[in-house]
């Protein structure tokens, strides 16, 4: 039998694996049940397609979207993999030739809807069959603590209880809190499985949020600027969607639309032109969500803010999906709020939930909304704000964020803020953020004169402040855990145990605001081009391969992206193949790739480089040229010596980004990647020596029982801005412990 790497290079043109995979594959091959959660793009398929060729048996992989089945299954064809689907698409008859196939040895991997699980013939089928691992793709579907819980997903375990013999199972998912971790395990009755979160972070996504006074206008340009790029716009409502499609198709932009109100056949056409690149770009609702498995989208817009992180992370994560540069960029207005809210309130109508599960799903609804509309309004870096949420600590500003290319003043709002908790407290805690601000404004509506809100002491006492920047305080009071807003659809105004502290002048209120107006406008931070790697003449190749994968996707009646991505016509630009073997050591063309297309690509190379190499990418090698891009490059991961270990200079006590500039100190920058204060947090919280949980409004760091007998205890600190707050401290015996764990044995 073929050994993983011969099966990695034959099938899929890689050499080496990438973080994580090869630990997932071990464990399924030795039997052993497996989560891993890996952001978009980190090669979540690989982790089960690799012993799915393996293993003996058949591999069944229970996926939520019939477009998602097909893409993948196309993607295996292509790579000279014997796959199949079985899904309402097909027909009865199509079904049961597929599973007599499969039942003869025709298939390895057979893709599955949640629903066909329990069919009569699909089950007649697994238990004739000999099934080696079962595969659950997009598994926080299971979770109800999930923001996209699927009952139909329920029916995969009543599946494996029915089964002779119970194969490894295997769930991947990319976005996935510690609730919905913990869920997915116990659910699926995962047994000691080998759980892996890789990280969050994709270096190669750029993140904005632009606040546009016409969002049509920012849409229309931003498409034209990037003409050349394929594209997904997000909109929260049918009517939005329409509205933006039909814009762009005015201004004569090629642009399909995609959601629930349209009918079957307009649908599927929309989704095949745009994965085709007749329209390269797609005006879509979030039923256009997990489906796309389309390598080369430049950039995701998202016109309306979406209901919670987890749906936003998910939805800009398709873009990039190569390791190309990418653009996420969210369009937000204040409105966006009061629709998500008025779209949470119509979920769980159909009598599905009893009263007591509704309540629960529409808290945990609002708290996810609350920490989405964080997201939209912190002066922070966004990145590390993502990250954050799903658990990772942060180290520092990622410098490639809409809010790191800005440039913010300080200004210190103590004495405003101490008003506004004045005025919550005297309003007894009875109103939200559009009274209150309205109140202390001295503003005179209707709705404010029926609540008498000039009887107040507070009433105008911010007279002279924009009711919008009494709101701008009041959100960052709630980020700062000062206030709290209740979790239900009014989401009133409370104070904290820490608002005291503002009142009796112990502790400051800090407001970043813009410098001048405006912000970087469309595309703000990233190129416009496909790469900044290559040279003019690189660029000029880049484009002649693109259009030959075109025409060879044409003939072929596939999407481009399945024949090559744009990350491997890169590839080909730096390295100028012009033989078979050189083709072949390109990332992406396995044996099965280069014979059905790369005899037609070498000649390109050739005949455009006249049989000669030429430079075209900056830099002084290809290797450096390729450490040019966001994604890192390939740099070995961080370790170090036993004679470094030995030789580290340990401290009394430090902080974690203090200790990893150290342990970052002593390696060849060149050749290995910095170790960061998020990777050890990480490998802290697996190891359950810390957590971080989002508590009042804020995220606090907590130190587990392992970890203070490892040496880890929580001290407080007081910020630049003369705020003071919680951080984990790392006495000798914990900075030679993590230090031991990352040297070479």
């Amino acid at each position: 039998m073929a050994d993983k790497y011969t099966v990695l290079k034959k099938y899929f043109g890689y050499d080496s694996f990438r973080e994580g995979q090869e630990l997932l594959i071990d464990s399924i091959l030795r039997g052993q049940d497996v989560l891993g959660i890996m952001p978009t793009g980190a090669g979540k398929s690989v982790c089960y397609q690799v012993p799915a060729l393996m293993l003996p048996g058949i591999t069944v992989v229970v996926s939520p979207l019939i477009s998602l089945m097909k893409d993948q299954v196309q993607a295996l064809n292509q790579a000279g993999v014997h796959a199949a689907y079985i899904n309402s698409s097909l027909s009865e008859g199509q079904i049961s030739k597929a599973l007599y196939l499969a039942s003869q040895g025709r298939y390895k991997i057979i893709y599955v809807a949640p629903e066909r699980l329990e069919s009569g013939e699909f089950m007649r089928f697994a238990l004739g069959a000999h099934l080696s691992m079962l595969t659950v793709d997009e598994a926080h579907c299971i979770s109800q603590w999930g923001q996209d819980f699927r009952p139909s997903y329920l029916k995969i375990v009543q599946f494996v209880r029915q089964l002779p013999r119970r194969p490894v199972i295997s769930a991947f998912t990319a976005t996935a809190t510690e609730a919905v971790r913990d869920d997915i395990v116990c659910v699926l009755g995962l047994s000691e499985p080998q759980v892996l979160t890789t990280g969050f972070d994709r270096k190669n996504l750029y993140f904005g949020v632009e606040y546009p006074g016409k969002k049509e206008d920012y849409v229309r340009d931003y498409v034209k600027k990037h003409s050349e790029e394929s594209g997904v716009i997000y909109c929260a409502t049918r009517k939005a969607v329409e509205g933006v499609y039909e814009m762009l198709r005015k201004a004569g932009v090629p642009v399909a639309r995609y959601h629930a109100g349209l009918d079957i056949e307009t649908r599927v056409r929309s989704q095949e032109d745009f994965t085709y690149d007749r329209s390269p770009v797609m005006v879509a609702t979030n039923a256009f969500g997990m489906g796309i498995d389309k390598s080369n989208i430049r950039y995701v817009l998202h016109y309306n803010m979406p209901q919670s992180m987890e749906n936003y992370y998910q939805e800009a994560g398709r873009a990039g999906r190569d390791g190309g540069p990418a653009q996420c960029i969210l369009l937000y207005s204040a409105q966006d709020v009061i629709v998500n809210r008025y779209l949470l309130e119509s979920k769980g109508q159909n009598g599905e939930m009893g009263e007591e599960e509704l309540r629960i799903m529409r808290e945990r609804d609002e708290d996810r909304l609350r920490a989405m509309s964080g997201y939209c309004i912190t002066k922070n870096c966004l990145r590390e704000y993502i990250l954050r949420y799903f658990g990772e600590y942060g180290s520092g500003p990622c410098g490639s964020c809409s809010n790191c290319h800005r440039e913010y003043e300080e200004r210190d709002v103590t004495k405003e803020a101490a008003k506004i908790i004045g005025c919550v407290q005297e309003m007894r805690q009875r109103y939200g953020i559009n009274v209150v601000a309205g109140t202390l404004a001295g503003e005179t509506r209707a709705k404010l004169q029926e609540y008498r809100v000039s009887e107040y002491r507070s009433y105008g006492s911010l007279k002279g402040w924009l009711e919008t920047e009494i709101k701008e305080i009041i959100s960052q009071m709630v980020l700062d855990g000062l206030l709290a807003q209740t979790v239900d659809k009014y989401a009133l105004l409370r104070t904290t145990e820490f608002s005291q502290d503002v009142l009796l002048g112990n502790r400051k209120v800090i407001l970043k605001t813009l410098k001048g107006q405006g912000g970087q406008g469309s595309g703000s931070g990233v190129k416009e081009r496909k790469s900044d790697i290559l040279n003019s003449r690189g660029l000029e190749l880049f484009d002649l391969l693109r259009k030959l994968r075109t025409e060879a996707a044409r003939s072929r009646g596939i999407p481009p992206y399945l024949i090559f991505s744009d990350k491997t016509l890169q590839e080909m630009c730096i390295r100028v193949p012009l033989s078979r073997e050189e083709m072949l050591q390109i990332p992406g063309i396995g044996e099965y790739k280069y014979g059905q297309y790369g005899e037609r690509f070498l000649e390109m190379v050739s005949e455009f480089t006249g049989g000669t190499r030429e430079k075209f990418y900056f830099g002084q090698g290809p290797e450096e040229a390729r450490n040019r891009e966001k994604s890192g490059g390939a740099k070995a991961e961080f370790s170090l010596t036993r004679d470094q270990a030995e030789t580290f200079p340990y401290q009394e006590k430090c902080l974690l980004p203090e200790l990893a500039a150290a342990m970052s100190g002593f390696r060849n920058s060149a050749r290995m990647k910095k170790i960061t204060g998020a990777e050890i947090f990480r490998f802290l919280t697996d190891q359950k020596y810390v957590e971080e949980k989002y508590q009042e409004g804020r995220w606090k760091k907590l130190v587990l029982e392992a970890g203070t007998e490892a040496g880890m205890y929580c001290a407080p600190r007081t910020s630049r801005n003369g705020v003071e707050y919680e951080d984990i401290y790392y006495d000798e015996k914990a900075q030679r412990m993590i230090v031991a764990h990352y040297t070479e044995e």
